[in-house]
């Protein structure tokens, strides 16, 4: 199933390539099919939509811009932990992001918004171009909008106003201006409810499509934007019926959710996949990567730092970034949630008794805790250049985040009970007792929850800046400015007609 994206990715982008050349050139290729030619068959639609999910790879050295994935990007402004690296001017856009020193220039910033505007692009593509004349093309145009749906919701969550863009854009048309995040959010929502009704169910699918976009995962990103938008009551309605359809439940033991087992198990609602087989080495120049470079090589980044650390726990040295924050583990300990956490962090403490070593505790944004969710473990690797190969799969939503969202919905719209069933079964899952508390009470509760559940998942942030509390709870956040990213300055050079975001 991994090896489909990166098997159709070539045919679909020289299909696109030619395209966007055809205003300039119009010269006959042999073996080449045409735009027109191309979308006729099942076999053309479905290779055009695996080009689209294709996009969610890319975490790494976009069009030149080096370190630059949207998870670090969403992940590192957080409370949730550090830059870390060998010292301030190891990865600097990185430190940048996690000291809120950053601005237009940033190199992971401006791929973040260049990636997601590329996943649209190809969704437009299909969008655009395939007749829903046979079932497969009919689910292919409902997996586009699905995606498109989703790249849209990362750019208004983290952009505010963005240019929508629903069709193939003439050079004439390049200088955008942006729209109003309402009008893209009911672009979403539309989008996304187009994709419930034409999207088969998660069991439908057979094993090596599981990572398609499936109804429920349209449901559930429906929810997500509806709570961004806080209509809460239309996000709960939307997230009930993602629950009551049976189709997910919480893999009981949560040491399995973020193992190779647990890829695209029973509490999977949407996820990246990589391959261990990609076969990226060094290189003669002494670098693996180019612009077409897809291993999750970010899971190799974070591992505690070598020659510093000594591997432990089945966890490979790393590069030393995304070192957890003493915060984190203390809310853990306050909430007595053991289960979760010797799955998400350990002390050095706990390192230096299972057999590791730590030469340096001062080194670079290190506080005594070392990261396993996401961790660099072995046997997420494979043989020959071991730390360019991980096949870590990224998880962008879970059932348990489904739950929450929805507890957080009902009690945002009056139903108490129903916000504590939700919660409660997430909080089962951790071997902790039930929430009874109602009102304010009730929602800190959540809050802590989604903080303990999703931590290093790319959740934190927005929800610390949607729920008004990250000026509280992040250092270096100010107001009026850090709730949204800049636009980036190469976009504003490009496009006059577009606007910077205020602070920047």
């Amino acid at each position: 199933m991994k090896n489909s994206i990166l098997k159709f990715f070539g045919a679909v982008l020289l299909v696109t390539s030619v395209y966007a050349c055809s205003d300039f050139l119009n010269v006959e290729v042999n073996n080449q099919l045409s735009i027109e030619e191309f979308y006729a068959t099942d076999e053309d639609a479905d290779q055009a939509v695996l080009a689209a999910y294709d996009i969610l790879q890319w975490h790494q050295n976009v069009w030149g811009s080096g370190w630059s994935s949207p998870y670090m990007v969403k992940t590192l402004p957080s409370d949730e932990g550090q830059a870390g690296g060998a010292n301030a001017g190891d990865q600097p856009n990185y430190v940048a992001l996690d000291r809120f020193t950053f601005d237009a220039t940033n190199a992971p910033i401006e791929a973040t918004w260049a990636v997601n505007y590329y996943g649209i692009y190809r969704c437009n593509l299909v969008i655009n171009n395939v007749v829903g004349d046979t079932d497969l093309k009919k689910r292919v145009v409902a997996e586009a909008k699905g995606l498109r749906g989703y790249y849209y919701l990362e750019l208004v969550t983290l952009f505010g106003d963005v240019p929508l863009i629903l069709k193939e854009l003439a050079p004439s048309e390049y200088n955008q201006s942006r729209t109003a995040k309402a009008q893209v959010y009911s672009q979403i929502e539309k989008d996304l409810s187009d994709a419930i009704a034409g999207l088969p169910v998660k069991s439908a699918y057979s094993a090596s499509d599981k990572f398609r976009v499936s109804k429920g995962t349209a449901q559930a990103l429906l929810g997500k934007a509806l709570l961004f938008q806080e209509k809460y009551g239309d996000a709960a309605i939307v997230l009930d019926n993602l629950i009551q359809s049976m189709e997910y439940d919480l893999e009981p033991d949560f040491a399995k959710v973020f193992s190779d087992d647990g890829e695209l198990g029973m509490e999977s609602v949407f996820e990246v996949v990589y391959i261990t087989t990609a076969g990226y080495d060094w290189g003669a120049n002494g670098y693996p990567w180019g612009a077409s470079a897809e291993s999750n090589i970010h899971i190799q980044l974070m591992g505690a730092r070598e020659g510093v650390f000594s591997g432990v726990d089945s966890l490979n040295n790393g590069w030393g970034f995304n070192y957890p924050s003493p915060k984190l583990w203390d809310a853990f300990v306050a909430a007595g949630d053991e289960t979760r956490r010797k799955e998400t962090l350990m002390s050095e403490a706990e390192y230096i008794a299972g057999g590791g070593t730590v030469s340096d505790p001062t080194t670079f944004d290190y506080q005594g805790y070392i990261r396993r969710k996401y961790g660099s473990y072995s046997t997420e690797g494979s043989d020959g250049v071991f730390q360019l190969n991980y096949g870590t799969n990224w998880r962008l939503i879970r059932y348990a985040d489904v739950l929450l969202m929805a507890a957080e919905a009902h009690h945002k719209s009056g139903d108490d009970g129903s916000a504590r069933t939700e919660l409660n079964k997430v909080r089962l899952r951790a071997g902790l007792d039930d929430v009874t508390s109602s009102g304010n009470d009730l929602f800190n509760a959540i809050v802590t929850e989604r903080q303990l559940e999703l931590a290093f998942e790319g959740h934190r942030y927005l929800d610390l800046i949607r729920w008004g509390k990250a000026a509280d709870e992040i250092t270096n956040f100010q107001s009026g400015k850090h709730e949204l990213f800049p636009v980036p300055q190469n976009e504003l050079l490009t496009a006059p007609n577009m606007s910077q975001n205020s602070g920047y």
